[in-house]
């Protein structure tokens, strides 16, 4: 029998992918990145957008696999077309990594730049751009790799992008060598960008421990804090025959943590309540008692309405009380989950409809910290949390202390929890302010302004954690400017297109 023939230039590729995957968590073998790029980039000449485009797909693919838990299992939809809107949604975003391959591969054949230039500024212009493309879905950002203290500091300066690129910059800097090398051309060793990503590395380990030897962590002010899991079953959770029950549950872990030591605040998760509590009632007296039974600060989720002409406008919120059991604010979501929380162009596709039965579909809110005594609360409800510039307008608007509720439940035992927490402890190093994170079924946390995780729970279990949390933000050169590097990075790559165009004509 003959073999199938092998395309080594799509293996190479895939197998870049793989690798690139394989560097985030659960795998968590952030050192592969550093390297997972030169099997691509070396071939990436002989068919550009193809060899990218397999990449991308090798990356996503088993990175977002739990996106079939979701569809599947909380979603109830069928399996084959679950699978089918895996397979777009995996090729829509393995178009961003075809695209950055096909531009750099271009800019070279048109102007001559090489990839070490253009590479990692047009990569990082693109991974900018689908953050806000079609809502946004900035997951697996190719920085959100790294998870060691020492290299992930810089951030305070130039966000996850800025390591995604120095990230981008060492894979093709060191491919530009291996091929000069394969072919004994020791003219061809790209000697320059060869140091300048070895400084540029050197620099951010560098900067990274100096970092982590000042005291990053501490503040004068502090708040003991409670974070109670329920571990409510996504499938009973909105069952109203259980609301008194899980009431009960978070109002039986809230006292029992009060009990265990001075509380100043407990949180609960997103959509902790499974009803409206704004309309009061039974069940909205029982959560006021826990603030009154525990004298602490009471935070948690709770769908909302509001009326506009007569109809009702729903949105996803948090409720802050205080120990005397009054309402000191409401915060609601502002970026909402496409699919899941509304139906994007839903006037347009009728037949679509959301993975989260119930209520329809929600309205962003704006970003409105939460006022408590002298200082504010910025709440991130959900995927919020990997938003690097939602994180940093709450800060902006004089947040000392993030909050970060979430239903995890929907990923099951998959790595999703594991991936969303690591892409929320960036946003406690690049606004060096403490964040206090509620999962209802785990992975809930408390991450230190150095990135550091102090408790973590497991994922499936009832249980509340405690600890303490400082107040307070440090002001850092990310929450000044935020993103205009990858800004700049866009119109950078807009220009060497115009130039390449411009070029093309001339000839």
């Amino acid at each position: 029998m003959s073999r199938l023939p092998i395309d080594r230039n799509l293996a190479l590729s895939g197998l870049s992918g793989l690798l690139l995957a394989l560097s985030f968590p659960r795998i968590d073998a952030s050192f592969l990145a550093w390297f997972a790029l030169i099997p691509l980039f070396l071939v990436m000449h002989r068919r550009p957008f193809v060899c990218g485009f397999v990449a991308g797909a090798g990356f996503f693919g088993p990175v977002l696999y739990w996106l079939n838990i979701v569809m599947t299992t909380y979603g109830k939809m069928h399996p084959f077309f679950s699978v089918a809107a895996y397979l777009i949604l995996i090729c829509y975003l393995s178009l961003f990594f075809g695209t950055a391959i096909w531009a750099a591969c271009r800019l070279r054949e048109k102007l001559g730049f090489s990839p070490v230039l253009t590479l990692p500024v047009v990569w990082t212009a693109l991974e900018f751009v689908r953050a806000f493309l079609l809502s946004g879905f900035p997951w697996a950002t190719l920085g959100y790799s790294q998870s060691d203290l020492p290299l992930i500091q810089s951030v305070d300066l130039f966000g996850v992008y800025g390591l995604s690129f120095l990230v981008v910059l060492v894979n093709v800097a060191l491919a530009e060598t291996v091929r000069a090398l394969w072919r004994r051309k020791f003219e061809d060793i790209p000697r320059t960008a060869l140091a300048a990503a070895t400084l540029l590395f050197a620099m951010n380990l560098g900067y990274g421990y100096f970092r982590l030897g000042q005291d990053l962590d501490g503040r004068e002010e502090k708040l003991e804090v409670a974070l109670i899991q329920g571990n409510i079953d996504q499938a009973e959770k909105w069952d109203p025959a259980r609301r008194h029950s899980t009431v009960r549950l978070y109002n039986k872990l809230s006292l029992s943590a009060s009990q265990k030591g001075k509380t100043d605040l407990i949180i609960w998760p997103e959509s902790a309540t499974p009803f409206y509590f704004q309309e009061g009632g039974a069940l909205g007296r029982e959560v006021v008692s826990t603030a009154l039974s525990s004298g602490a600060y009471l935070l948690f989720g709770s769908p909302a309405y509001e009326m506009i002409n007569r109809t009702p406008s729903y949105l996803n919120s948090s409720f802050l009380l205080s120990a005397q059991g009054n309402v000191l604010g409401r915060s609601d979501k502002v970026h909402l989950v496409p699919f899941g929380e509304y139906v994007p162009f839903g006037r347009f596709f009728p037949f679509i409809d959301k993975l989260v039965a119930g209520i329809g579909d929600f309205s962003p809110g704006t970003v409105s910290p939460l006022p408590m005594n002298g200082h504010q609360a910025g709440v991130l409800i959900c995927f919020e949390g990997i938003f690097p510039e939602l994180a940093r307008d709450y800060v902006r608007r004089g947040s000392d202390l993030l909050v970060n509720i979430t239903n995890d439940a929907w990923f099951g035992r998959s790595s999703a929890p594991d991936q969303h927490l690591a892409m929320t402890r960036f946003r406690a190093i690049e606004n060096r302010v403490w964040v206090a994170r509620a999962a209802n079924t785990g992975i809930s946390a408390f991450i230190a302004p150095s990135g550091e995780i102090t408790a973590r729970t497991p994922v499936f279990e009832t249980l509340f954690l405690r600890g303490s949390v400082g107040l307070g933000a440090t002001p850092t050169l990310y929450t000044r400017i935020g993103d205009v590097i990858p800004g700049f990075f866009i119109l950078l790559s807009l220009w060497w297109f115009f130039l390449a165009r411009d070029r093309k004509k001339s000839f």
